[in-house]
Parts: structure tokens; C-alpha cells; sequence
């Protein structure tokens, strides 16, 4: 007997999100394209940060909604409830972390590849050969030999992760992925300033924490090498398998670049792995005048760092080069039928990113990465560096010969941490709080030498020597001082 459910009429009806007419949603898209554009030629004029009113807050806390609403609704209330309080990272004024300041062609370029909607974890199509380049032209920026191998990530957080379960497969073997690090007794070192990322990566590559070997660092704050070689000698004596030394190229807290070149060498003198954290400094290769300052980066096993930094590409993405491509692929390289390979066809192009990361699910991060490099030249990028290392000095100047101001590191990059004399620490955070709140400038606190300090990270392309004489007066308008006297 028929099932009359099959045999009753069934009404059409389609799945496809497409609009049937693209004319209205394509004026809308030139509005909010221009409405960007307007936004990027007064990024300076305007608040820095502006905190969420509670009535913008409370908008969060809507249920699902199942009906359907107007694109231009939508956008309305992106207009209203989103472009208002972002982080501000855009801004000149905005100093307290380092945030790259992007730009229009990264913009648009991030439009380009949504439109695309390439999955980037493999196959052989263009936006594989994209990101191909980009790896190239990383590795030669970082003096690597041009068969090194690479991966573009979320950020240098996964990257030094990545670069950790690799140094570890190259140390004990592949079987690793099988069976584990339990009774492997690996350790590894970095300075006690390392980013908080390092410590993580080692509780998630399963070797814990403390495994992790933090070592003091000298009056420079770079990682003291002499505590460094008496506690590998010490891990050697009680049966310990030392297998990473993670340095740092630009340290979150002072922009501390550590001896690469001394590294290097112990590393060879004692088998480990070499790996660099150079968040925001590797940027610094494309600058003539700071290149010298991390000599010794091109002799790394792998380097991992941000284009989303100094190179002002949109958020997100960082970026792992590894010198040896086989290590890299044997950390990660799995089998799986549904992802076959073949020697033709839309399954070749081996190795696939999947092989040399975590992810398979990828977006089309090379393409804003591309566009930036082809737009502006390597050049033009290192350029930006240089800018902003000169602001960085300028500041440390200024501080210098303010008497109410005490500069509390030395200034090796673009990063400037101070004091207010007479003010302690929780004063300190209040002042950047104010000044934050205000709109005025965004600074942020660390702890230098015990104290709390405020630190101005300068990475945006955008920022001038005037907004550095603001940091200056604002600082000293909010600390409840007397005037500025400087040349200000």
C-alpha cells in the first residue's frame, strides 16, 4: 500500500541563502565598504577605546532567534552595538599591547577570500600556492634555506605550540604520537619572561608545565647563559632528556632580544632543538638598521611569528617555519582515507597543510598576507618597524628628561616601560585604567624588576611623534602632576 505521506504534493522549496535578487544586498555591501573607508580616514580623530554601556551589554543576552532579519537590520546593529567598542588597535593612540594596526588592503583582501570561501587544510587549488609563497618568502626573509617547510596559523600561540610537538617527535622519535611522553623525562628552557604560550604549549604537548625550565634573565633581560648551561648540566646528572631551548626575539614585557648567536651554539654543543619566539621581532629582518639585532635567528631549527604584528596584515595569522621539512611533516603527517591522496586530480599537491599542523579546516589566511607583501613591498614593511622602534626611542627620551617620569627598562625594540615617581603600584593600574576609559591613549601595565610599571608597545603604522609627546602628557595629566616640562 502507497505511503501517503510520499504520495501527498510536496510544495518547492529551496535551501539555497542566496538572495533571489542581489541588487539590494549588493548596494548594502558598497554602503558598508564606504562606511569602512570613512572609518579608516578618521581612525584618528576619535576615542581610542569606549566601554560598553550596559544597555549595549545587555543586548548580548538575546535568545536564538529563528525568524529571519533584514541584512540591513543586521547591519544596523553592527553599526550600533559592535564598531563602537572594539579593542581599538586601529588607533595611533593605541599603545598598550602589540596589536598590529592593519590596513585597507588587508581589509579588503580578508573580503576577497570570504567571498572565496576556500578550505585551505589541502587539495591542489590556488589558494594552497598562495600560502606556498607566503612560506617562501618567510623563510627567506628569516635567512632559512629556501626547501624549509612552514605553516600559516592563528598566531604565534599555536606556532610555538606546533614547533613544540615537532622539536618533541624530532628528540624521541614518531612514536611519540602513539605512545606518548610518559617516562620520557624531557625538558626544555626558555627565560622567565617568556609569553605565558610557551608554558601552555608544554601542558598540552602532554610534557606538563614544569617541564618547562624558566631561567632568570641578566641586566638586559635576555635569558642569563650561564644559569641556563648549569641547569642543563643539572637535568643531564638526574637522568633528565633535555630536547628544546625556546629564545626570544622581542619579549612581551620589554622587547628583550635574547644572544641568538650564543644559543645557537649551545644548542649545537648540546643536541636541542633551537626554537625562536619572535612574535613581533621577526619583522625586524626587513629593516637594514635592526636586522643585525637578531643575528643568529637564521640558524634556528624553527621560528615562529605574527604577519598580524609589524606587518599590519588583518587578524588573524601567524606563522611556523621549520627548517627541516621532514621533522615538520613527521609531527603531524596522518593517514586517513577520506583524505587519500592522489598524483593528479583535485587530491594531489602533497604535502597538504594538514600534514604540517593541527588543523584541516582552514581559512584562506595567505591571501591578506600576500596582498600586504605585493602592496607595500618588503621594504615598505620594514620600514614600518624601524618607524616604530624610532617612536620608542623617541619616548624613552622624552621620559628620560622628565623629571615626575622613570624609564624601568632599556628600550632594545619598540617597547617602553616607565614609571610615575611617588605613585605605587596599584596607582599605576588606575592610571592606565583612566587614561583608557578616557579615550585618551591606551597603555597597558607589566611588572618590571618587582614593580608595576606602564608599558607602550608602538606597532602601528599609524601612530607619530606627536601621539608620542601625548603619552607623555596625558601620563602626567592623569598622575595629578604639575605640567609638563619638556620640549613637548
Amino acid at each position: 500500500m502507497p505511503d501517503s505521506k510520499l504520495d501527498a504534493p510536496v510544495k518547492p522549496r529551496s535551501a539555497a541563502l542566496d538572495p533571489a535578487n542581489l541588487d539590494t544586498l549588493r548596494e548594502l555591501g558598497h554602503r558598508m565598504l564606504d562606511d569602512m573607508f570613512d572609518s579608516l580616514e578618521s581612525i584618528g580623530e576619535g576615542q581610542v577605546w569606549q566601554k560598553m554601556p550596559d544597555a549595549v551589554r545587555a543586548a548580548w543576552q538575546d535568545k536564538l532567534p529563528h525568524e529571519a532579519t533584514e541584512p540591513a537590520q543586521v547591519y544596523a546593529d553592527f553599526q550600533r552595538l559592535i564598531a563602537p567598542y572594539v579593542v581599538g588597535n586601529r588607533h595611533p593612540q593605541f599603545l598598550g599591547w602589540v596589536h598590529g594596526g592593519g590596513t585597507a588592503i588587508g581589509m579588503l583582501a580578508e573580503m576577497l577570500a570570504g567571498g572565496l570561501n576556500a578550505n585551505c587544510g589541502g587539495r591542489d587549488h590556488a589558494p594552497i600556492a598562495v600560502e606556498r609563497q607566503v612560506i617562501a618568502w618567510a623563510a627567506q626573509m628569516l635567512g632559512f634555506p629556501p626547501d624549509a617547510s612552514g605553516l600559516l596559523m592563528t598566531g604565534t600561540s599555536l606556532a610555538n605550540f606546533a614547533a613544540i610537538l615537532v622539536a618533541r617527535a624530532a628528540a624521541i622519535g614518531p612514536q611519540v604520537r602513539q605512545g606518548g611522553a610518559a617516562g620520557t623525562q624531557l625538558v626544555g628552557y626558555a627565560a622567565a619572561s617568556a609569553h605565558l604560550c610557551v608554558a601552555r604549549g608544554f601542558d598540552m604537548a602532554g610534557l606538563g608545565s614544569d617541564a618547562l625550565r624558566m631561567i632568570d634573565v641578566d641586566g638586559n633581560h635576555r635569558i642569563n647563559l650561564s644559569a641556563l648551561r648549569q641547569r642543563i648540566a643539572a637535568d643531564r646528572a638526574v637522568g633528565r632528556h633535555p630536547f628544546m631551548l625556546i629564545g626570544t626575539a622581542g619579549s612581551v614585557d620589554v622587547g628583550a632580544i635574547d644572544d641568538l648567536p650564543a644559543l645557537a651554539d649551545l644548542c649545537t654543543q648540546e643536541g636541542l632543538w633551537l626554537h625562536i619566539d619572535a612574535a613581533f621581532g621577526a619583522i625586524a629582518m626587513l629593516s637594514p638598521k635592526l636586522r643585525p639585532l637578531l643575528a643568529g635567528i637564521e640558524r634556528a631549527d624553527s621560528v615562529a611569528f605574527d604577519f598580524h604584528k609589524w606587518a599590519q596584515v588583518p587578524y588573524d595569522c601567524g606563522c611556523l617555519i621549520v627548517r627541516d621539512a621532514e621533522a615538520h611533516q613527521a609531527a603531524f603527517a596522518r593517514k586517513a582515507d577520506y583524505l587519500s591522496r592522489a598524483p593528479s586530480g583535485l587530491a594531489a599537491g602533497t604535502p597538504w597543510p594538514v600534514d604540517l599542523g593541527p588543523e584541516l579546516s582552514r581559512g584562506f589566511r595567505a591571501l591578506k598576507v600576500w596582498m600586504t607583501i605585493k602592496t607595500y613591498g618588503a621594504d615598505k614593511l620594514g620600514a614600518v618597524a624601524e618607524h616604530c622602534c624610532d617612536l620608542a626611542q623617541r619616548l624613552a627620551i622624552l621620559i628620560d628628561a622628565e623629571p615626575r617620569l622613570h624609564r624601568a627598562a632599556p628600550v632594545p625594540l619598540n617597547i617602553v616601560c616607565f614609571r610615575v615617581i611617588g605613585v605605587d603600584d596599584a596607582q599605576h593600574i588606575h592610571i592606565a585604567a583612566q587614561l583608557q576609559e578616557a579615550g585618551q591613549v591606551v597603555l597597558s601595565t607589566t611588572n618590571v624588576g618587582g614593580q608595576t610599571v606602564l608599558r607602550a608597545a608602538f606597532v602601528n603604522h599609524r601612530t607619530t611623534p606627536d601621539d608620542v609627546c601625548a603619552v607623555v602628557r596625558a601620563v602626567v595629566a592623569q598622575a595629578t602632576l604639575a605640567s609638563l616640562r619638556t620640549a613637548c
